[in-house]
């Protein structure tokens, strides 16, 4: 899985899925630096993660990079969420480096905890090496079957070329030619003017919307302190409202006190009545057996003398 191929791929942290259970861009964000240096170390991705601009840009760059050097195509959404769902797009990372190491006999199940950290595997220098040689090899076969080409016409260009080079120049064709060129050139130049005078009027629009706020923001806050500093027509009768109103919640905290207390009170002199009402019918029933006990006692003592 996601854990066992950054471990073998010699990644320095201790990564587990429980890491992405909430959203930790921090550690999606050091991952995918560390598997593009892995990748290509040359390259060059700020590392800035700190605001959301930082982390889109930073986002779109990397997503950008494994597209052209790698042919991976990342989601960028899922990265910038950087929950279970990131873990899916850096898995298709780390496979494709996974399974360059596999190929070069590099064994996972072979490779110590000293050993892993002694490996070093820099399969994007070799990646950017094979496409150099294999552009150059393009380059060399293209470049030489135009220089065969070229060649084999040697002998019509080259009495075309005498005869150029013995022709007299022309000067009407050589005013024409540089005409034409000061022509482009001037053309040129005023499409950059145009561009600068269109940039200085947009200025100038910026700097009176700018103006224009400015105004209505000082507009506002004068009439915000305006507004602050008038007493409402209402603020007597509020206040003396209000102060009536804690006087009568002082009264009520009172009342309402005594009650509990009255109520506590009334509870304790039931419960004690209760009391001595279950004392007095145990006494009572006490007694009504010893005057029974004593009864029969005497009963039985009767019939003996008769």
């Amino acid at each position: 899985d996601f854990t066992e191929m950054m471990r073998a791929l010699g990644y320095p942290r201790l990564i587990s899925m429980e890491n992405f259970h909430t959203p930790n861009f921090m550690l999606v964000s050091e991952v995918l630096l560390w598997l593009v240096k892995r990748y290509e170390p040359q390259t060059d991705i700020p590392p800035d993660v700190e605001t959301e601009q930082d982390r889109v840009f930073f986002i779109k760059a990397v997503a950008q990079f494994m597209a052209t050097k790698a042919h991976i195509k990342l989601n960028t959404k899922k990265l910038y969420q950087a929950d279970g769902y990131a873990v899916k797009e850096l898995l298709k990372v780390t496979s494709v480096l996974y399974g360059a190491m596999n190929t070069k006999g590099v064994e996972r199940a072979d490779v110590s905890e000293e050993d892993s950290s002694k490996f070093k595997f820099d399969l994007g220098s070799k990646i950017a090496d094979l496409k150099a040689a294999r552009q150059l090899a393009s380059e060399i076969t293209s470049k030489g079957a135009s220089l065969y080409d070229l060649l084999g016409k040697e002998v019509e260009l080259r009495e075309a070329r005498t005869e150029s080079i013995a022709r007299p120049l022309e000067i009407n064709e050589a005013e024409k030619v540089m005409k034409i060129a000061i022509d482009c050139v001037l053309e040129q130049v005023q499409k950059t003017k145009d561009m600068l005078n269109n940039v200085a009027l947009d200025e100038a629009n910026l700097e009176a919307k700018i103006e224009k706020r400015k105004l209505e923001l000082e507009r506002s806050q004068k009439r915000l302190q305006t507004l602050q500093s008038v007493r409402p027509a209402f603020m007597d009768e509020y206040e003396k409202i209000e102060e009536q109103l804690q006087k009568q919640y002082s009264s009520y905290l009172e009342k309402f006190r005594n009650l509990t207390y009255m109520e506590q009170l009334l509870d304790d002199h039931r419960r004690i009545e209760q009391e001595m009402f279950e004392e007095a019918a145990n006494m009572l029933h006490l007694t009504q057996n010893r005057l029974k006990e004593e009864e029969q006692r005497l009963l039985k003592s009767g019939s003996k003398w008769d």
